[in-house]
């Protein structure tokens, strides 16, 4: 089907700042979408005009609505960059769309700064929790990140600043391209700026000596998370986060989940990582809320119930922990939801669960590793090793 859809990405400085061809196709539209702002930019007057519907989600059938009309959808910089673009490519064959794309917020921050694209972190808390940013700050990072209401830079200067890391350095870059264009400057700890709602945030990252560490690799200190005792301790969570493997935009089932520490770290462990922590305890579900909100994953999904009838209806994993709960029959339900090339993991400190286990393994194959650590504590005036209590792990990948 011939094109009858262009996404527009459209600067501060309006028509003048498209190239001719896309300010042609702008020229020629005869329904242009997009928001108050945007149809400002444009100042056409000769076309019907389409504001963002509410809900967001109904832009699709506003649009297909629509087919065969020369339509324009009006979106800031580069569509396709944490914009309205991706949105409409998923649900509208790429053949029936034309882009046109312009030089964005990010690229246009970076430019202000003077710093590389290629050696910073771009996001967005753009119409998302602004907690998400938490998992990006460590020492000496850069971040670009979008965001909405003016409120947003304060909100992540307190952010850095309750971790360790309020030296930041961080700049407010607004109307970046137009005639309005602003800039405002300071550091986490003393940040009152008042700000344009919509604004590009850039952070320099700097660490004080007693700064919390939260590196993406799994392993994290236990007591950064709330938990009633009964947690996979960090020595351990280390190697089953290993075996899961988090990779971008994948889903983890985290069964039993407890205090949410397996999920939590899957979904820091690779961006656009998602998990689903199944728990019918409401105070450990409660706890895994807090720890993936204090630890930037505030998009961690949390479901009342038990393991198989909660299964029913979730989307299916690339990857499943059975961290409790474990039986023959919760093993079988997750098998045979797992995708192909999905791995699972199951862990088990009691004689039973493990019995169980060595069963399974005997039946499926796999890897059966027992796994023993040890921390040192104090033992009178001196020091000595406590062990903690050994876990049978089962690892597999479903070919």
């Amino acid at each position: 089907m011939k094109p009858w859809l262009h996404i527009v990405g459209i600067g501060e400085d309006g028509l003048d700042g498209l190239t001719p061809a896309t300010r042609a196709v702008v020229e020629a539209a005869e329904v242009i979408v997009g928001g108050m702002r945007h149809h400002a930019l444009a100042g056409l007057s000769g076309a019907e005009r389409v504001s963002w519907p509410s809900p967001f989600d109904a832009l699709i059938d506003t649009l297909k609505a629509n087919r065969g009309k020369r339509v324009v959808v009006l979106a800031s910089g580069d569509p396709l960059w944490y914009s309205v673009g991706a949105k409409i490519g998923r649900a509208i064959d790429p053949s029936e769309v034309v882009y046109h794309p312009q030089v964005g917020a990010f690229q246009l921050a970076a430019a202000r700064m003077g710093w590389s694209m290629a050696d910073l972190e771009t996001l967005t808390v753009h119409g998302r929790p602004v907690e998400q940013m938490i998992a990006y700050i460590q020492p000496d990072q850069r971040l670009l990140i979008l965001t909405t209401g003016e409120e947003t830079p304060a909100q992540i200067a307190a952010f850095l600043t309750e971790r360790g890391f309020g030296k930041s350095r961080m700049t407010v870059l607004a109307h970046m391209g137009g005639e309005d264009e602003a800039r405002f400057d300071g550091v986490a700890e003393s940040w009152t700026h008042v700000v344009p709602p919509f604004n590009t945030l850039a952070v320099e990252c700097v660490a004080a000596p007693d700064a919390a560490l939260l590196p993406r690799v799994p392993g994290l200190a236990d007591d950064l998370f709330q938990h009633d005792g009964t947690m996979t301790k960090q020595e351990v969570r280390a190697v089953t986060l290993a075996k899961l493997m988090p990779m971008r935009g994948a889903l983890l089932w985290d069964i039993g989940c407890g205090c949410g520490s397996v999920a939590v770290e899957w979904m820091r462990g690779a961006r656009y990582a998602r998990a689903v922590g199944i728990e019918p305890r409401a105070d450990r579900r409660a706890m895994a809320a807090a720890n993936a909100l204090a630890l930037g994953v505030p998009k961690l999904e949390l479901v009342d119930g038990r393991v198989p009838e909660a299964l029913d209806g979730l989307e299916a994993p690339d990857a499943i922990f059975i961290g409790g709960g474990l039986s023959r029959e919760v093993f079988a339900a997750a098998w045979e939801a797992l995708r192909p090339l999905g791995r699972l993991v199951a862990n088990a400190v009691t004689l039973e669960s493990e019995a169980v286990l060595i069963a399974l393994h005997r039946e499926f194959g796999g890897d059966l590793v027992k796994i023993a650590a040890s921390r040192v504590e104090p033992l009178g005036p001196l020091s000595g090793w406590k062990p903690l209590r050994p876990v049978t792990q089962w690892s597999l990948i479903k070919r």
